[in-house]
């Protein structure tokens, strides 16, 4: 049995199998999935699991080498984004990238992955671009 708190099984496996650069999406219920992106769809209902505490369990396996945003993330911010600034605070999202919204869904066609949650607050998605621990 796995000692860290990550036990979905999609997400472990897609942890392990990252490279240096690859993208992971943690979206909001409405961020649009582009044809060809592989979707881990983790809603089950409005606000179950929120980005915050799917952001917190991917991050106690993944690292990190840098976030990206959107600018009206921050125009318009969810309560995601203290848990984003928080874990950003202790160094564990490496270097900020902001975006407009609509290049942040152009981003999305280079994404490995998009986990998408039951976040049901406009913008409130984070892309994380896999680093190595070496």
């Amino acid at each position: 049995m796995k000692k860290t708190p990550l036990l979905n099984i999609a997400l472990s496996r897609l942890v392990a199998s990252l490279g240096h650069g690859d993208i992971v999406v943690i979206a909001d219920a409405g961020l649009p999935v582009p044809k060809g992106v592989e979707l881990i769809d983790l809603a089950l209902t409005r606000g179950i699991p929120d980005v915050a505490s799917t952001l917190r369990t991917l991050l106690s396996e993944m690292q990190v080498q840098s976030h990206v945003l959107a600018h009206e993330l921050l125009q318009a911010p969810c309560p995601a984004l203290s848990c984003i600034e928080e874990h950003a605070g202790r160094g564990e999202l490496g270097t900020r990238c902001l975006l407009t919204h609509d290049a942040f869904k152009e981003l999305c066609l280079q994404a490995k992955v998009i986990v998408r949650t039951g976040e049901c607050r406009p913008y409130c998605n984070i892309a994380l671009v896999s680093g190595v621990f070496f």
